[in-house]
């Protein structure tokens, strides 16, 4: 099966433990205002096969070490989840340690096909990185354009089969930045029981430039990175460090 693929990151630190192959797959059917990377959205991409993708994830195999392994990314991976789940059942087969960064939007709690699929993803699925883009409804879909129903129910999915899971969240100024929020989405997680870490993400404006060259508007032109204080702050409500 072929999958269409934006990038690679050959030797990637901060997309799941130790050392990573990270795979940016194309396509995504949100338009978060933060997002640093437009230029996965839709169109482009190169398609490549599961067996290619394994072959080049193999010659770099001794650098990963124990923890280390390959992250599938986006865009959104799991649009293409039938070439994730082929792609990791060939690195599990080699002894490669696997991860899926997803904001969980394909997933469909009432859609037995559906979760049939993500059913045979876990089953090759070391790691889930859970991206909870704003525990609120309303202010998940004028971030996102899209609800966060199905990014929760996935959660839940993960929590129940035991799915080692952790929960990122990027935090913006004016945007996701709210104590409010932040201590609902901590209540919210603490009722899931296989998440094993809690990240918090600063928003920064590196994605600004792609913007330009794409010829579209910034959406969140002028608001700078949030401070070291409030990032600090998200830590200590979301992970009670």
């Amino acid at each position: 099966m072929n999958g269409k693929i934006h990038s690679f990151e050959s030797f990637g630190t901060v997309d799941g433990p130790g050392i990573r192959h990270v795979v940016f797959m194309q396509g995504c059917p949100l338009r978060c205002r933060y997002c640093h990377n437009p230029d996965t959205w839709s169109g482009g991409g190169k398609e490549y096969s599961a067996q290619e993708v394994c072959k080049n994830v193999l010659r770099y195999k001794n650098y990963y070490g124990e923890k280390g392994g390959v992250t599938v990314s986006g865009g959104e991976p799991l649009l293409q989840i039938e070439f994730v789940t082929e792609l990791f059942t060939l690195l599990k087969e080699n002894g490669i340690h696997t991860a899926v960064d997803t904001s969980g939007f394909t997933f469909r709690k009432d859609d037995p096909e559906s979760v049939r699929k993500h059913e045979q993803l876990l089953a090759v699925t070391d790691l889930v990185l859970l991206d909870i883009k704003h525990i609120d409804e309303e202010n998940h879909r004028a971030l996102t354009g899209q609800s966060n129903e199905n990014t929760l129910a996935f959660a839940k999915f993960l929590s129940e089969r035991g799915t080692p899971t952790w929960i990122r969240h990027v935090l913006v100024p004016t945007q996701t930045d709210d104590d409010g929020a932040l201590l609902r989405l901590r209540a919210f997680i603490d009722t899931l029981k296989s998440v094993e870490k809690v990240e918090v993400l600063p928003y920064h404006t590196m994605g600004e430039v792609k913007y330009e060259k794409l010829g579209y508007e910034y959406p969140l032109k002028g608001v700078a990175p949030p401070t070291k204080e409030r990032v600090e702050n998200a830590k200590r409500i979301l992970t009670g460090k």
